[in-house]
């Protein structure tokens, strides 16, 4: 009867007791991930802020490059005070309802992530192979033709994920193992059969990053093909397509071993899983903006004339 009544519970709130092994070592962590937090809001405030008030800067592919640094910067807002305060103050406690909301913010962030890489290997595809009819295809009209399907996607496939995650019952425990509400950290602490859970995760990872990539892959074939079949250096493009590509790697590589690391137990430490899934949301934001900042000349170009002309401004 004691067992039937503790099943039929479900917990209101979860404790997030991320690096728990470390103790009273965790007040340290701090200092890391307030930096990175620091740099990443900075960094990316300051790009967002230079694309929006250079006029240079208001084409289709800067405009790409913002997005992509508002996503940046609120991926580190989503994840990064709470766990702050987590470890400054032992504040470990989330609402089921707050710690869903995260969930929803920090996985659709990364969706969207995701799919605004397809849309920059679109740009360049249309930049290289097709320059004269460039302005007719990053029309606001037909650009929307290309964009609207993996939004609604996005959309769909996490909110059912986040959907799915909110109607399970946690009677056993409600310590996540994790510094944010991680879709898997959260799942399988559930009491309940979570094998739809788990094949829906599958289905989210297949059908966002690993279809993006592909299409994202295959504009890149037609772009160095075509490059090599005309003969033209197209240097500017080119090294714009290189830009991508760092950024492309860097950002799939955590994302993948984030994505592993729920799933082959054995080669990963709690502190392991925890620190990779921090770094899928935090390393890109700090490394986009270093890369387009340094690689893209367009962009430099309108840095070194804002500090110059910061710099008169002073004198």
């Amino acid at each position: 009867m004691q067992d039937l009544t503790v099943k039929n519970i479900s917990f209101t709130t979860f404790t997030l007791n991320g690096y728990h092994d470390l103790k009273e070592w965790r007040p340290i962590l701090t200092i890391p991930y307030l930096l990175m937090f620091i740099f990443s809001s900075t960094s990316n405030s300051f790009l967002i802020f230079l694309i929006i008030s250079q006029r240079a800067l208001h084409s289709p592919m800067f405009v790409l490059i913002g997005l992509m640094a508002a996503g940046d910067l609120c991926s580190s807002i989503f994840i990064v005070p709470n766990m702050l305060l987590n470890f400054l103050f032992d504040w470990k406690q989330i609402s089921r309802v707050g710690c869903l909301i995260q969930m929803f913010c920090v996985h659709y962030v990364g969706a969207f992530q995701s799919t605004l890489l397809l849309w920059m290997a679109l740009d360049r595809l249309f930049a290289i192979c097709k320059p004269l009819s460039y302005h007719k295809y990053m029309q606001i009209p037909n650009f929307l033709k290309f964009i609207i399907v993996p939004v609604i996607r996005n959309i769909m496939l996490v909110t059912v994920m986040v959907s799915l995650a909110g109607k399970l019952k946690f009677c056993m425990t409600n310590e996540i193992d994790h510094c944010f509400c991680e879709h898997m950290a959260v799942v399988q602490l559930a009491c309940g059969d979570i094998s739809i859970n788990n094949l829906v995760g599958l289905l989210a990872a297949f059908l966002i990053p690993t279809v993006d990539v592909v299409f994202i892959t295959i504009s890149y074939v037609i772009i160095f093909a075509s490059v090599i079949k005309s003969g033209k250096s197209h240097a500017k493009a080119m090294n714009t397509c290189v830009t991508h590509i760092i950024v492309i790697t860097g950002t799939l590589t955590f994302a993948l071993m984030a994505f592993l690391a729920y799933r082959t137990k054995n080669y990963f430490s709690p502190n392991s899983r925890i620190f990779i899934s921090t770094m899928y949301a935090l390393f890109p934001s700090c490394f986009n903006p270093i890369i387009y900042g340094l690689r893209t000349k367009e962009i430099r170009e309108q840095f070194l004339k804002f500090f110059n002309h910061a710099k008169v401004s002073l004198q």
